[in-house]
């Protein structure tokens, strides 16, 4: 194709994005009371994934507390919008801290207290405080699908026909033939009696019943709980298409969306400033769009996670622009989260083969997207994982001194082989580095109203590695540029809207470049419709805010 070719392809759609992006402040979110404001904290920022296990150890034990958390909240944020020894990040969300018999915490044996291994119910509340004089909110894994098999309550239904939690369970005499969800058993059979429990993930996580009335109650009041009384912020729901079965249909029942609405209206009843953010792995957009509107708040963008990580990882850039495009369609604005991976799957540098490239161009797009981004600790340094589940979430790299300054003692699980070359005090002071990549990327985000609460708008390119879109509110819009390639993209163009520069011609003033000389040459054409950029480098990201300003052409 050629260059006149590529920029009038370009430029027509470009047009077409920056005037939805100029022309309104918000697209409709949707849903009810508290959903249709635009003033929640949730709506600006960015938050931090942390398995308290591995973040940090205060006590020498090798498993890391509340109080390790603690003392290393100033690297997530310090306080100082200013700062760039902090990552900035303004919510952190901390992965099962409830009582438990697993190391993950996901089979919860008391739903009203802090795990000892990780502390006090003091400790956590100390930790909201000193989160909230940063700048940084708190929320909680929930886990309302499932129980841990040794909750007093399962007990007393296991042992007890009787007993008035053996409705909360699921049984049956005989064994179901019930179809599965990846194959796997779902009805155990009681250690007790001649008889079966359902239990969707594992046989030591038998399901709660939400046909009992009772159960929802009880669940509502321990999110109550960890609002009013632990002062929580919110809260990640795990494992959201489970809670309510019908028939052979284990998953998007009408009773997991009738549930869910309670819990939510529930929670925002209870706390109005407060955040829920569901677990719904599926990638398809038309599923998670049936938990809209008046549901939980937002929801993890699966779709886009795993077409932001393809893109990086291929150096096209067409799964990425189609995620995006699915996702602004469908879902309320604000109200979707994108990430990269999570506790649940490789880590995204395993995933990208090591290559730190990649892995910057894929941070660079997933954080200019709307809603809040979340990032998963170690992330920022590239830390290194695969399956199975406990090496993706091994102790954190801090430095290259013994347990890599994880702990004192001997660390639960063992660390990744690159510790002492990766780790965050070798890439402090390196301005090159990852590490401060991610600082200086979520500090320009926090800055700019546009990418933090602003109108997304998709563009197409000619250019199979090259995405493009614009972050808009009334007050200021921001063109973005990413090149997902290993070779720079020559000729990079788009035009204008001339209805959004209201007979005046734009004014294209440099933002944010990574790397710093990667977005060379740019120009806008006489009447202010055009903009070229003779190059843009690869796996670069290029930022300009647009202006109608005259340029005095």
């Amino acid at each position: 194709m050629g260059e006149k070719q590529f920029v009038a392809r370009f430029t027509v759609l470009v047009s077409a994005c920056i005037a939805v992006a100029c022309s309104s402040s918000t697209r409709s979110i949707g849903g009810v009371g508290q959903l249709e404001g635009a003033t929640q904290w949730w709506r600006d920022g960015v938050c931090y994934e942390v398995f308290v296990r591995s973040f940090a150890d205060a006590d020498g034990d090798g498993v890391g507390d509340l109080r390790g958390l603690t003392s290393r909240l100033g690297y997530i944020n310090d306080g100082n919008p200013a700062s760039r020894t902090s990552l900035g990040a303004r919510c952190i969300w901390l992965m099962p801290i409830d009582k438990s018999v697993s190391y993950h915490g996901y089979d919860v044996s008391d739903y009203y207290h802090v795990d000892p291994h990780y502390g006090t119910d003091e400790d956590f509340r100390n930790l909201v405080e000193e989160a909230h004089r940063r700048g940084i909110h708190v929320i909680v894994d929930f886990v309302p699908n499932h129980s841990s098999s040794e909750h007093p309550f399962f007990q007393s239904a296991l042992h007890d026909p009787a007993s008035p939690y053996r409705s909360w369970y699921r049984w049956s005499s005989v064994k179901p033939e019930q179809p599965t969800t990846w194959g796997q058993e779902v009805w155990h059979k009681s250690p007790v009696r001649d008889e079966y429990y359902y239990g969707l993930f594992w046989g030591g996580m038998p399901d709660l019943n939400y046909e009992t009335p009772a159960v929802l109650e009880e669940m509502q009041k321990v999110a109550a709980y960890w609002l009013k009384n632990m002062h929580a912020d919110g809260f990640r729901f795990d494992a959201i298409p489970y809670l309510v079965e019908d028939g052979n249909q284990l998953a998007h029942t009408r009773g997991t969306h009738d549930v869910l609405r309670q819990f939510g209206n529930r929670i925002r009843s209870e706390s109005p400033g407060s955040f829920t953010i569901g677990e719904m792995s599926d990638g398809s957009p038309q599923i998670l769009a049936t938990y809209y509107p008046d549901q939980l708040d937002a929801y993890f963008a699966f779709g886009v996670a795993g077409a932001t990580v393809e893109a990086a990882r291929t150096g096209s850039a067409a799964p990425f622009v189609q995620a995006i495009r699915e996702a602004n369609a469908t879902f309320p604005a604000g109200r979707w989260s994108s990430f990269l991976t999570n506790h649940d799957q490789p880590r995204v540098m395993t995933l990208l083969g090591g290559d730190a490239g990649k892995a910057r161009v894929a941070a660079s797009a997933m954080l200019m997207l709307p809603g809040m981004p979340f990032v998963y600790y170690g992330e920022e340094i590239g830390m290194m994982g695969a399956k199975p589940d406990e090496t993706i979430r091994t102790p954190m790299q801090w430095s290259a001194t013994s347990n890599a300054g994880f702990t004192s003692g001997t660390a639960w699980e063992s660390l990744q082989p690159d510790w002492m070359t990766k780790n965050i005090a070798a890439q402090d002071q390196d301005a090159g580095s990852l590490l401060n990549h991610y600082r200086r990327l979520i500090h320009f985000r926090n800055a700019h109203p546009a990418l933090s609460g602003g109108t997304l708008a998709v563009a197409t390119t000619s250019n199979a590695a090259g995405a493009a879109f614009v972050r808009g509110t009334r007050e200021e819009t921001i063109l973005i540029g990413l090149n997902f390639g290993d070779r720079a993209i020559d000729r990079f163009g788009a035009t204008l809207s001339p209805a959004a520069a209201s007979g005046g011609a734009y004014r294209l003033e440099p933002l944010y470049a990574d790397p710093a000389n990667g977005c060379a040459g740019e120009t806008i054409s006489a009447d202010g419709k055009s903009v070229m950029l003779n190059s843009i480098a690869a796996h670069a990201l290029c930022a300009f805010r647009l202006s109608s300003e005259p340029t005095g052409n």
